[in-house]
């Protein structure tokens, strides 16, 4: 894993992410304010500033009528980990949704869901990357 710096809405952040043994590292800043990390196809998360909803994403998730739910391998106040399956196609799939607060600063980190079908292993490594998020100090000029 290596450190990765970046700005969202103006404040200094780190997170640690899979070094370049795994493949290329993009790092994407979108217009609508959220940051996408992609190594690989096996390691994509974005993160956003927001307060997020655990509420609102479990009842996306027990909505859904084409990946239906599986089970909550983690079910938290500010964490899911989920897996779910479609019958159409062949494994489960495996997804995460964590608020972390920094400060006084909320943000949402989730894989991206663009159609990867991403194992257990592989998400829990993004997660493992996701709870690195931190504040970065500014460095200060030499004078």
């Amino acid at each position: 894993m290596k450190e990765v710096n970046l700005k969202i809405n103006g404040n200094n952040l780190s997170i640690m992410v899979p070094d370049s043994t795994k493949g290329k590292m993009e790092l994407i800043e979108q217009p609508s304010g959220i940051t996408e990390i992609k190594v690989n196809t096996d390691f994509q998360i974005s993160i956003e500033e927001g307060d997020g909803d655990i509420a609102l994403v479990k009842s996306d998730i027990a909505g859904n009528a084409v990946f239906k739910l599986q089970r909550y391998l983690k079910d938290e106040p500010t964490f899911l980990f989920w897996e779910s399956k479609n019958t159409d196609l062949p494994g489960p799939r495996f997804h995460f949704y964590l608020i972390t607060k920094i400060g006084t600063v909320s943000y949402i980190i989730k894989d991206i869901d663009n159609g990867d079908v991403y194992n257990e292993k592989v998400v829990q490594t993004m997660i493992d990357a996701a709870k690195t998020l931190k504040a970065k100090e500014k460095t200060k000029a030499n004078s």
